[in-house]
């Protein structure tokens, strides 16, 4: 071989090596971008039986409307306002006739979340009178998710909180599927911490669901004098099967569900009064289940146990149609399933099977037919006009 082919591929060789050491050095270094692209959606707009979000306390005397709706973290950070600079807009944070929803937002299931605002938005009578709270890893990029969201709903009423997953994160034990060991699942039980105190109720959602019902309706949800949520319960489930022969042996614990009829429910859809839940600290009751399952294993399913612990049996009650969960299938395989009987208000792939992933994969279940008009993904068929 000539000396001048091989020197030629000495180099050749030598530029490819660098070329892949770049690439692998610069995908751990930075942060990951969201490589999907979303369509902007339809603008929708109140009807005219729609209230004004503010009370009239509110609209007299700003009582309750903070100048600055900037926020603190549950580890002392600050969070920061995504709505209009203008007053008014900044406002809507603290609205007490709006309809306050929380959801948690990140990048594996950026899809998802699109989809279940654009239900929400589309089925309810009144879509201006939404303030959305997101919840995100304070590791994450806030700024390019904040970007997203406002690219596809630019009308849309918001604001972005981070949450120190760190923190939780050494109250985490294991779970039957890793999915479920993701410090951001457990932000639901941090929502009175990290929204302002003037946010006293929420309907907090999963991001794996779309709504065919108006959310006011489910806003509208009695507590009662005392109830701190409301989410249907499914009494017909063998409520033992949540807990492990170690937490039943124990008299001590098992004593837990003494005086009360527990029933399993789904955290993935709740009505939460933040004021009842602050004043009962209700966070700090869910952390010392957490801290025990540590020392002893009570439990095997992440995040929901500890909220069966503190509150089942003691919640109000929602109508099945709020949330038929289970389309995911179960933790391990994700299999197909169909409908609970009944009427549809909510459509919940709880489970491992994801409706994006399995079209995504042309394996479908017949049922992610009914996710499929909301996903706002951009193929490489949509063309911007």
């Amino acid at each position: 071989m000539k000396p001048q082919r091989v020197i030629f591929l000495l180099l050749f060789v030598s530029l490819l090596s660098f070329s892949s050491t770049t690439e692998t050095s610069s995908s751990y270094s930075t942060t990951p971008p969201i490589t999907q692209s979303f369509r902007e959606a339809p603008e929708f707009y109140n009807s005219p039986k729609c209230p004004s979000i503010f009370s009239n306390d509110d609209q007299d005397s700003g009582a309750d409307v903070p100048d600055d709706t900037t926020t603190t973290s549950n580890d002392g950070e600050e969070g920061f306002n995504i709505v209009n600079q203008e007053d008014e807009e900044r406002n809507f944070i603290c609205a007490d006739n709006g309809v306050h929803v929380a959801m948690t937002l990140d990048l594996a299931y950026i899809r998802g979340s699109m989809a279940a605002i654009l239900s929400i938005l589309q089925h309810t009578s009144c879509p201006e009178n939404l303030i959305f709270h997101f919840v995100t890893s304070a590791s994450a990029n806030a700024s390019l998710l904040s970007d997203t969201i406002a690219t596809s709903f630019p009308y849309l009423k918001f604001q972005i909180y981070p949450f120190a997953d760190t923190a939780v994160a050494g109250l985490i034990s294991t779970s039957i599927r890793s999915a479920l060991d993701c410090p951001l699942n457990y932000a639901r039980s941090y929502l009175a911490n990290l929204l302002p105190i003037c946010v006293r109720k929420i309907v907090y959602l999963d991001s794996d669901l779309v709504l065919v019902d108006d959310i006011v309706k489910l806003a509208a949800t009695p507590l009662g004098d005392d109830k701190v949520l409301a989410a249907p319960e499914y009494c017909n489930a063998n409520f033992t099967t949540y807990f492990t022969p170690t937490f039943w042996s124990n008299p001590a614990l098992s004593l837990t569900f003494a005086n009360r009829k527990p029933c399993y429910f789904n955290t993935g859809v709740m009505v939460i009064d933040l004021d009842r839940w602050r004043a009962g600290d209700y966070t700090t009751k869910i952390e010392e289940w957490m801290e025990l399952q540590k020392r002893m294993r009570i439990y095997e399913l992440g995040s929901l146990p500890p909220f069966l612990l503190v509150f089942a049996g003691n919640i109000a009650p929602v109508d099945h149609r709020w949330n038929q969960h289970g389309l995911g299938g179960d933790n391990f395989r994700g299999l197909c399933r169909d409908l609970h009987p009944g009427p549809v208000s909510l459509l919940h792939w709880s489970g491992k099977g994801k409706p994006w992933a399995r079209l995504d994969a042309n394996r479908p279940c017949p049922l992610d037919a009914l996710w499929a008009p909301y996903d706002l993904l951009k193929t490489p068929f949509v063309f911007d006009s």
